[in-house]
């Protein structure tokens, strides 16, 4: 939810075709689950400023078998804001069965999206097959991280004219070992490469599971 600054080809589509040969889901991991909630920061530094926002993410659904997930992003020192600002967001898994690593969408072009995943150092063993065909002939079930696109829906408790964006989205990648998160937000009206930067905490644990519509 960065602060808009203004900066002075058709996309290949993200979701893959329903007659795309079914591949195994993603190993187990615990801490991508619902009511898991991480901590960190954002960078959204501007050529006028250098700042870093406060970040809490709780994950409020998660369905690895067909790609998606939800939870709420809270910052909590935003300049202009009286109160910690609250957003929804929905998130598209990188699977190579639902979605590929090319968006398709929210203005990103191929180049777009190559260009914020090879800042994973994690994503550098994928990116040759990538470029041929976004991901979709892998096998990232037992790669030990998942990728991620998230995509702020609205605000929760403050107005659309409070100051800040939502009009991009963010390239997130989870590790499966520690349960850490990077990513990049992307707007093209927006500073570039705004970090996020996010480790696993053990906050109570509230939420749904899709897969088995379970509620906790």
């Amino acid at each position: 939810m960065p602060v808009r600054v203004v900066l002075e080809n058709t996309p290949t589509p993200s979701h893959v075709s329903a007659v795309t040969p079914r591949r195994r889901s993603f190993q187990s991991c615990t801490l991508l689950c619902a009511g898991q909630a991480f901590s960190g920061t954002q960078n959204v530094s501007s050529l006028q400023k250098d700042e870093a926002w406060r970040v809490n993410v709780r994950l409020q659904g998660c369905d690895l078998e067909h790609g998606y997930l939800c939870g709420t992003m809270e910052a909590l020192n935003v300049p202009m804001a009286d109160t910690p600002v609250v957003t929804f967001w929905e998130g598209e898994i990188v699977d190579a069965r639902n979605y590929t690593f090319f968006t398709g969408k929210w203005e990103a072009a191929p180049e777009d999206d190559i260009r914020h995943w090879t800042k994973f150092p994690s994503f550098s063993p994928l990116l040759s097959q990538v470029e041929v065909d976004g991901g979709k002939s892998m096998d990232l079930s037992n790669y030990p991280y998942i990728f991620m696109r998230w995509k702020e829906q609205y605000f929760v408790n403050v107005g659309t004219d409070c100051g800040l964006t939502i009009a991009g989205f963010y390239y997130v990648c989870f590790s499966c070992s520690d349960g850490s998160i990077s990513g990049f937000y992307y707007d093209p009206n927006s500073s570039p490469f705004q970090k996020l930067e996010l480790k696993a905490t053990n906050d109570g644990r509230s939420g749904f599971s899709f897969s088995s519509y379970e509620l906790q």
